[in-house]
């Protein structure tokens, strides 16, 4: 190999400052000052809305993609169009808006980059692609805590390798030279070497610089600084980002694999196989968001899923069955009582009402199904439990039919408790497109009720396990429910 000394021009005269001045000046001036911007609001700031909304809305590019991800499945919270960022962010929170902010404007200014040769190209791709997925593992990994702290994952995580992803977007002719050499690398420890020696400093120092430089949040540079820390947050970025590079590898490692996984679980408090499977439902989710973001190039460059698809069999055919608890019940509730105090937005009550109703209640299945547009279809928005993927993509109800159990139940404002669809008293109710998608031993409804309005229902039954509910699962389902339509009445009423 030669000597890489050769190959650029005066790499000892560069380093961390130089090329954190050239980024932020030279190369990446936008981003740079709407990063800024977005970090220094403060999200109780009233005056800080009027901000966000003057920092993008003379890019119609990025505009778009914020109401596009916006009134995606990921963040849609009901039937009308969001056309606004100042509705976008009444809508889903400050803290999701301002994350969206930050990815859609990482993904314009390095998707857009221009004169890449197609080699630095790719390896920019690869990069974007291996960080978009770990923003969204780490982001699931921290489910159980506050939003605010899993948007600061999330964007730390996205921003985990800056440096280096900057660096290949300028397209210079160091990024093409370093490339070069890079390839002829016979391990990591070699590439590292390289890579210091031609730009004065390492990929991680530079990360560092720069998100100084910009006034990145304390989460993303302790988690460049000191990576081994044990805090949730700190370790959740860096074992997603740790088993996101293992899956990027042509030749992955198993044990390497196995071994964090392991690590994330134990972390977690759950097994790996449950992991596995909450990896695999967020691999879908992050090809589907990426997607409303217009990053549909990174798809085929996302971490490959399918070493964790083994060892899930017996999981999938055999699934724990979940039964009434009181403590989850409980917790759940309390939640909610907290939702309804702080005004949270649509998603965390959805989540936290349906994860009572799915551990608390013990159901195998349960979802939010809102109305269409026109109100003649209910429509899955959110699935949690067995079978998921598939209810999402099939529990579409019509409501056109002259006796339906969702139409009274939405007419009457009312939950239903359908203990034996096949009696005398449902069967007029039921018709066979209906019964193909219910569970034959029974079921629970409720409406979601915001302002007096109906927006969709509430859905629950042991479809897998083939048992029935009985009247104190009911009861503990509308408890759920109830509560759920009084904290969306306090985030979204006026």
């Amino acid at each position: 190999m030669k000597s890489t000394s050769q190959t650029l021009s005066h790499p000892k005269s560069k380093g961390i400052d130089y090329w954190t001045k050239r980024i932020s000046d030279q190369e990446m001036p936008a981003l740079c000052s709407t990063v800024k911007t977005l970090e220094k609001l403060e999200k109780d700031d009233v005056s800080s809305l009027s901000i966000l909304g003057k920092s993008v809305m003379h890019d119609n590019a990025l505009t778009s993609r914020i109401l596009r991800v916006a009134n995606s499945a990921t963040y849609s919270k009901g039937n009308s169009q969001i056309t606004t960022v100042s509705r976008a962010t009444v809508m889903l929170g400050f803290d999701n808006i301002r994350s969206i902010c930050i990815t859609a404007k990482l993904l314009s200014s390095l998707l857009e980059s221009e004169g890449l040769t197609p080699n630095v190209y790719q390896r920019l791709l690869k990069l974007m692609a291996r960080a978009f997925q770990a923003a969204m593992l780490a982001k699931m990994m921290l489910r159980e805590h506050e939003e605010e702290l899993q948007e600061e994952v999330f964007i730390a995580s996205l921003l985990y390798h800056l440096g280096e992803s900057a660096f290949w977007s300028t397209g210079s002719e160091e990024a093409v030279a370093l490339d070069s050499s890079i390839s002829e690398c016979s391990d990591a420890k070699e590439e590292k070497a390289v890579i210091r020696e031609n730009l004065g400093t390492s990929f991680n120092m530079l990360s560092q610089g720069i998100a100084r430089a910009w006034g990145l949040g304390e989460v993303l540079q302790k988690a460049l600084s000191s990576p081994d820390a044990r805090t949730p947050e700190i370790r959740s970025i860096f074992l997603a980002n740790e088993i996101c590079e293992i899956l990027s590898q042509s030749t992955p490692s198993p044990s390497e694999l196995q071994h964090r996984l392991q690590q994330t679980a134990t972390m977690l408090d759950i097994e790996v196989d449950e992991l596995k499977g909450r990896m695999i439902r967020c691999s879908k989710a992050t090809k589907k968001l990426a997607e409303a973001y217009g990053a549909k190039v990174l798809l085929e460059y996302l971490p490959n899923p399918k070493l964790l698809t083994k060892d899930l069999e017996v999981e999938i055919e055999k699934p724990a069955l979940r039964v009434p608890n009181m403590a989850e019940q409980l917790k759940k509730l309390r939640a909610l009582t907290d939702c309804a105090v702080t005004k949270a937005d649509f998603n965390k009550v959805i989540t936290i009402t349906l994860e009572g109703i799915l551990l608390g209640v013990g159901v195998d299945r349960c979802g939010v199904l809102l109305l269409s547009p026109n109100r003649k279809q209910l429509q899955p928005r959110v699935v949690l439990g067995e079978g998921e993927e598939q209810m999402k993509n099939e529990f579409i109800i019509s409501l056109e039919q002259k006796k339906c159990l969702f139409s009274e139940s939405i007419e009457l404002k009312q939950p239903m408790f359908v203990d034996e669809p096949d009696s005398a008293k449902w069967r007029l109710y039921m018709d066979d497109d209906l019964k193909s998608k219910v569970s034959s031993k029974g079921f629970m409804l409720a409406p979601l009720i915001v302002e007096k309005k109906v927006i969709g229902m509430i859905y629950a039954d042991r479809a897998s396990s083939a048992r029935s509910l009985g009247q104190s699962e009911f009861d503990n389902f509308t408890h759920f429910s109830n509560l759920a339509n009084l904290c969306l009445t306090a985030a979204l009423g006026h």
